[in-house]
């Protein structure tokens, strides 16, 4: 088991924060926003392309805002205005992107990003492979190899393959019918993402891999994370089954450009 304790996953997750948003990790604890010029960053996450043009970080207690730095000034009167919960609100996000058409960009991305609860990652293995009627097992590298299709889109991703670094595979016989893999996104947080085949949801299958994995994550001295859509109810679900709990929200702009190549 992991040395490691909640409070401590926490801190290191908000000096993770820090180095995304080009902040002190105790700026995520302030009463007040905080609002910093977006730069580039070798620690950052190895998802994000910064700069950023406008994101919005909250561990509950304030917005920490990282964004360019000519759109600060109008986006400390917006934010400032606003109470906390209601950053992350539809009526916000009009106005938010009212403020950023001039910068040819709007909100694009609004998700949860959940931590794992060491006891409970722990304490509910038993409990989630009891009587487990498939077959475990566990994938590195190398492994993924021809796996890159539609099916494992959330599992893996293949434009950045390099960064998918262990994995776990639910097998029904033969057939490979559910994968959880993560993604080495930073120096000491991986990413877990999950695929269950249509025919194999609302079986449990995806709990049992995404915790398996957060505690092979653990074992090679890494510290799970667990990323889902607030749509998305399903992966919110499994988070919480799979022993994670709510770690910081966030919502990020992108070009116009990218979003209309998203719909496409």
């Amino acid at each position: 088991m992991t040395c490691l304790d909640n409070s401590m996953i926490l801190r290191l997750a908000m000096e993770q924060s820090a180095h995304d948003s080009n902040c002190k990790a105790e700026d995520f604890l302030r009463g007040e926003n905080v609002f910093c010029e977006s730069i580039r960053n070798p620690k950052a996450h190895r998802y994000l392309e910064l700069p950023l043009v406008c994101d919005l970080t909250s561990y509950g207690s304030n917005a920490v805002v990282s964004a360019r730095k000519d759109l600060l000034p109008q986006l400390r009167e917006l934010i400032d205005s606003q109470s906390a919960y209601k950053w992350f609100e539809t009526p916000f996000v009009y106005r938010l992107n009212d403020l950023l058409a001039g910068a040819g960009s709007r909100v694009c991305f609004m998700a949860e990003y959940f931590l794992p609860d060491v006891d409970k990652v722990f304490a509910s293995a038993k409990r989630l492979e009891d009587a487990f009627p498939f077959e475990l097992r566990l994938f590195s590298n190398s492994d993924f190899d021809g796996l890159y299709v539609e099916q494992w889109g959330n599992a893996l991703c293949e434009k950045r393959r390099e960064l998918d670094v262990l994995g776990v595979g639910a097998y029904d016989g033969s057939r490979l019918v559910a994968l959880a893999g993560s993604s080495a996104d930073a120096e000491d947080f991986w990413q877990i993402g999950v695929d269950v085949l249509p025919e194999y949801r609302r079986k449990g299958i995806a709990s049992v891999i995404t915790n398996r994995l957060a505690r092979e994550i653990f074992g090679h001295g890494k510290i799970p994370f667990y990323c889902a859509a607030w749509s998305n109810i399903k992966s919110v679900r499994n988070a919480l089954r799979s022993g994670f709990k709510p770690g910081w929200m966030q919502l990020s702009a992108k070009s116009n450009e990218y979003i209309e190549g998203m719909l496409k």
